[in-house]
This record gives C-alpha cells, structure tokens and sequence, in this order.
C-alpha cells in the first residue's frame, strides 16, 4: 500500500541576516518531523536582510501547531514570516474594465490548473464581461465609478474583497486610479498590471504615442499597488523589439500579448509565495 501523502506547507521569512538561519530553520524543521521539498535564499548585502522560502512536508503538527511553534523561532530572529498551506489556492478578486485580455488568460490559466487561485469575484466599472464571467461561473460586480461615487464604490469594492476573503486582488487592465486609503488596505496583496511606456507616454491610447514616435522595444510591468502611482514594487517585466514595419494594431496587438503573459508570471509567483517585498523592491524565488 503506498504510504500516505503528507500535507506540505510554504514558509517565508525575512530578518536581518547573521549567522545560523538556515541551520535554525532546517533543525527546527527537523525537530517537527518535516522534510524540506524545496528552499531558496537570499542575502541582500546591501540592506543587510535575508530572504528565505522553504517549501516542506509534515504530517505530525496541524497548521495551526507549526504556526505557533515558528513565532517562537521566529522571535530569537526578528523575523517576518507567513506560513500557507501549499495545497491551497489563494483567494482571489479580479478588478477590470473594457479591455479584457488580461483577464481572459487568467480565468483560462485557472480553469486550465495553470494558476493556484481560487477567482472569487470580478468586479468592473463597465459591464462588458458580465457574460465572460458567468461562462466561468463567478460572480460579476458592476460598480460604475465617477468623481462623485468613487468613495462609496470603492467602499463597495472593498466590501466585496474582504467577504470573499480575498487575499489577492488583481487589477487586470482596471483603468480607474485607487485612492491613497485603499491602497494602503491592500497593502501587499494587490498586483497591477500596465504598459512599460511609462513615465513617457502618460494618458489614452499610449501606443498610438509609442507608434508615432517610432519605438523599437514595447514591454510590460506588473507590480504591487501603492499610493504611488504606478511605482509600486515590480514583480516581473518583459519586453519585445518591434520595428518600422510594425502597425498601431499590430504594436497594440503585441503589447497586450506581453502584458497578459508578464501579468499571468506575477500572479502565479504570488499565488505560489515566491514573492517577498524588500522594501520598494521584491524578492522573486521563481
């Protein structure tokens, strides 16, 4: 008879380095009868921190048992830790407005098995993809936002975040700009996905601008929200050389394909816990 699987866990840490982390970790590992499936670190020299994700399997303690067991190891390190249960997918909100490519690749990746996400919620300011939506059978939130309403539909849309128990929220191409407040609510669990023409070409139809002034790179970047617009803690980025010969509809068509791709690599390192901020930069174990 084969033998039980055992439930596995991820564990990230950060804390200001010195000698014997790794050691105190894995023994305390050890100690609880885990087996570590897969660990990655990082000594950052110049903040003087230290990063670590170890992926482990145990079967003697619950959850709740590790948890309270590492704030005790934790304590002797002055770390900032999180511990998942790797079998569970991350609870998720999608916020979208009119252009949807992002968002169908990620409902697709997920229905796929492809993302670790469990999609809650879509929430829009636009009806278009009420339809999208129910076809993956999720429940759709029309919330129109105007300078007038923008206060209580954001206190709507974070209603809706925290009765579905999001820890995750995705801002796949949602062309509305967050208030300082909420951005500070979703501190750390909210990724954005935009065109990597910033800070040169601000406004509507940016690759109109980027075609007209004859750009040879087009590219993407998710990040992390912030009260900064857009300057928020890059997670990935990509690029791809375009020339001459490149339309406004091709250049378009190119630039979203990046975006979806960049947008999908952020989300699936995030779900997955490989992320790990460092200040205004991350740490990625990919």
């Amino acid at each position: 008879m084969a033998a039980l699987m055992k439930p596995a866990y991820i564990l990230t840490l950060s804390c200001p380095d010195r000698v014997g982390i790794v050691h105190a970790v894995s023994g305390f590992l050890l100690e609880q009868g885990g087996n570590i499936e897969e660990a990655a670190q990082y000594n950052d020299h110049g903040t003087g921190l230290f990063f670590m994700r170890v992926r482990f399997a145990c079967g003697d303690h619950s959850e709740a048992v590790l948890a309270e067991r590492i704030s005790v190891l934790a304590g002797n390190f002055a770390m900032q830790w999180k511990l998942h249960a790797a079998a569970e997918p991350v609870k998720t909100v999608i916020l979208v407005s009119k252009e949807g490519h992002c968002l169908n690749d990620l409902l697709f990746r997920c229905k796929s098995g492809l993302l670790a996400i469990d999609v809650r919620a879509i929430i829009s300011n636009h009806r278009d993809f009420y339809q999208l939506a129910a076809s993956y059978n999720i429940p759709f939130h029309h919330i129109p936002v105007t300078t007038a309403t923008k206060a209580q539909g954001e206190a709507r849309q974070l209603e809706i975040i925290e009765s579905e128990g999001a820890d995750l929220v995705v801002l796949a191409r949602y062309m509305q700009i967050l208030s300082n407040g909420l951005c500070e609510r979703l501190a750390g669990r909210a990724i954005n996905i935009h065109h990597s023409f910033l800070p040169s070409f601000k406004g509507a139809k940016p690759y109109y601008q980027a075609h007209d002034r004859g750009v040879k790179l087009i590219g993407a970047t998710a990040h992390y929200v912030t009260a900064d617009l857009d300057e928020g803690p890059i997670i990935e980025q990509d690029v791809e050389r375009v020339d001459h010969t490149d339309t406004v509809d091709t250049l378009t068509a190119r630039g979203r394909d990046t975006e979806t791709q960049v947008l999908a690599r952020a989300v699936k390192w995030h779900s997955e816990h490989r992320v790990l901020l460092n200040g205004h930069r991350t740490v990625v174990f990919r």
